[in-house]
């Protein structure tokens, strides 16, 4: 479970390189010593054993977005809830789940990719008695 820990973490990190709002190329929010990184990928990139480790459904037009709330650099546990929403304005509610692996936090949720498309991901975060709420934009694209 550590290897799946890092991978999401890693996963998240790396998706820079997929982003549409280049003005938080970071992947990250920042809320006094609360730090949440995120990123979205396509679940067929996700190896079978991994999707079946976390319960996640591995598809081309299914998306995961993966979250990871860091204190001081240190992972800790939060509330996690959100939706993701197309430019036409048609929202999907989302469902956090963690996934926990040797003290170390993740949360995972999936979302519908029908076509290549930007979405817009609004989020909030309860950590430590305090509720943040941010969003961001995304393209996304159906896996192969």
């Amino acid at each position: 479970m550590r290897r799946l820990a890092l991978l999401l973490i890693s996963l998240c990190l790396a998706m820079p390189a997929l982003a549409a709002d280049t003005a938080r190329a970071a992947r990250k929010e920042v809320f006094g010593d609360i730090t949440v990184h995120y990123g979205a990928f396509t679940s067929s990139m996700l190896t079978p054993q991994v999707a079946a480790a976390t319960g996640l459904v591995r598809s081309r037009h299914q998306g995961v977005l993966s979250l990871t709330v860091l204190r001081a650099g240190k992972p800790i546990t939060a509330v996690v809830s959100g939706a993701v929403k197309d430019l036409t304005g048609r929202k999907q509610p989302l469902a956090f789940k963690q996934v926990t692996d040797h003290g170390t936090a993740s949360y995972v949720a999936q979302f519908k990719i029908e076509h290549p498309e930007t979405v817009v991901f609004e989020l909030g975060v309860q950590a430590g008695g305090v509720s943040h709420s941010f969003s961001f934009n995304q393209d996304v694209f159906p896996g192969e």
